[in-house]
């Protein structure tokens, strides 16, 4: 069993807990996620590693309660236990396999969008555990839903706070933030690293596209099963079948196709949707094809 030893309401809805779960904290690396279960009867629910602790043989989640799955999770308190907890999956972020020195010479901005920030907070520590210093905007619609912000400023070389209503930090978009900082501060990067809400990530990719910044993007919002076997993460990338699950989260903003993907997810939801895309996608529609690697 996995004991929570800490939960906290960051923000309206939007809630952090520190999990006992050894082996993953010992495996995990940043870009990676697990998949936990609440209950013996519960559904399977992907979640991002925010953060862990090898020492203390802890790791840490942020969720939103939106389904039923995620409101039987905001159930269980501390001292309470999840009933699975399996991990790390998925691919690490390639900033980890990179050599070190040539990242010490790289200029990296991330764009944190909502919740995407859970995800964005354990790259920028690992990079500045290893001496990396890293740019990040973090965007929120408003100042009440702005979340991690003071571990976020303990390890980002510069944390640019912007909220859609201008309520605080700057005013828009976060890709207003990008383009402020490049165009008009003279900022410059060598790679953009953006986690947040699909229309976000698009966007940030047309916008990055044209300033010539290659741009990685992290695809785990349209993870449902977490294996690659439900269809659901199944999306084109540079004219391939890619699934996030198991061939990212993390992919080159600038193959992905965002437009089919928000399409697709849109169908998914209901189950009519679902067995037409089974039907329309045959052997292509789940990780199990043997055409994806």
């Amino acid at each position: 069993m996995y004991k929570i030893l800490k939960k906290e309401e960051l923000a309206t809805n939007i809630f952090w807990m520190t999990v006992e779960a050894p082996r993953v904290a010992q495996a995990c690396l940043p870009g990676q996620f697990l998949i936990v279960r609440s209950h013996e009867d519960a559904e399977r629910i992907p979640l991002t590693i925010c953060d862990y602790d090898r020492e203390a043989g802890t790791i840490a989640i942020v969720y939103q309660p939106i389904g039923h799955s995620t409101q039987r999770i905001n159930l269980l308190n501390e001292g309470d236990c999840f009933h699975d907890v399996v991990g790390p999956l998925g691919r690490p972020s390639e900033l980890c396999e990179m050599d070190e020195e040539e990242l010490k010479k790289m200029k990296i901005l991330f764009v944190a969008g909502g919740v995407g920030t859970a995800p964005v907070y354990p790259q920028l520590k690992w990079l500045h555990e290893h001496g990396v210093d890293a740019d990040a905007v973090q965007g929120a619609k408003t100042k009440d839903i702005v979340i991690l912000e003071d571990l976020m400023g303990s390890v980002a070389g510069n944390l640019y706070i912007t909220t859609d209503d201008g309520s605080y930090g700057r005013s828009g978009m976060v890709t207003q933030a990008i383009s402020d900082l490049v165009t008009k501060e003279g900022k410059h990067y060598d790679r953009v690293i953006a986690i947040g809400p699909m229309i976000m990530m698009k966007f940030v990719c047309k916008l990055t596209q044209e300033l010539g910044i290659p741009t990685i993007v992290s695809m785990n919002t349209i993870m449902v099963d977490g294996t690659g076997m439900c269809g659901a993460c199944r999306l084109t990338v540079g004219g391939e079948v890619k699934f996030a699950c198991v061939d990212g989260p993390e992919f080159d903003g600038f193959q992905v196709d965002f437009d089919q993907a928000m399409r697709r997810s849109r169908i998914y939801k209901t189950e009519e949707g679902r067995k037409m895309l089974k039907e329309l996608e045959g052997d292509t529609h789940h990780g199990g094809c043997g055409n994806c690697n």
